[in-house]
């Protein structure tokens, strides 16, 4: 790395990764050098995840093979640690609604307790993924609905096995 490569983290659980995250890191992807998509392994959040870390690794790295400078990495640890081991100064997060704000305002007040030199960089989300989330997307596959426009289509194939009825 030299000194002024501008590295990113776009962290999330991605179980799965849907078009609006995508979107957010295509985005970043034009801003940065490089951008390390951080998928937890174990959210805390979240509670059990519907895929494994390595499966929702493949379809990142499948989903952005065509980026420049897009690696997907797993972490367990404070996103503030892990960008801190990436060499990143940035945490890039994507917003939909003021819902999303208000979490995203909480941990960014707290990730900068635990590091001031680590700032986090909000992107809109575009108009057309403003509404995706990814447990409204298992919950479209669980009842049948269609996805395969707001997900990329192994992910879609997945979903379809696990969830489908």
């Amino acid at each position: 790395m030299t000194p002024d490569t501008r590295i990113a983290v776009c962290p999330g659980s991605y179980d799965p990764i849907t078009n609006g995250h995508l979107d957010v890191i295509a985005r970043a992807s034009e801003l940065f050098d490089e951008v390390v998509v951080g998928v937890v392994d174990l959210p805390v959040r979240k509670g059990k995840t519907l895929f494994g870390v390595e499966e929702r690794l493949a379809f990142i790295e499948t989903a952005t093979a065509h980026l420049r400078g897009v690696s997907a990495v797993p972490f367990s640890s404070l996103v503030v640690s892990f960008a801190r081991e990436r060499g990143a100064r940035t945490i890039v997060k994507g917003l939909r609604a003021i819902s999303d704000f208000e979490y995203e305002f909480e941990m960014h007040q707290l990730n900068r307790l635990q590091d001031p030199d680590v700032d986090t960089l909000y992107l809109m989300a575009s108009p057309q993924y403003s509404f995706l989330s990814s447990s409204g997307i298992k919950e479209l596959a669980r009842f049948g609905g269609t996805i395969d426009e707001l997900v990329p289509a192994g992910v879609a194939e997945r979903l379809k096995e696990e969830l489908g009825r």
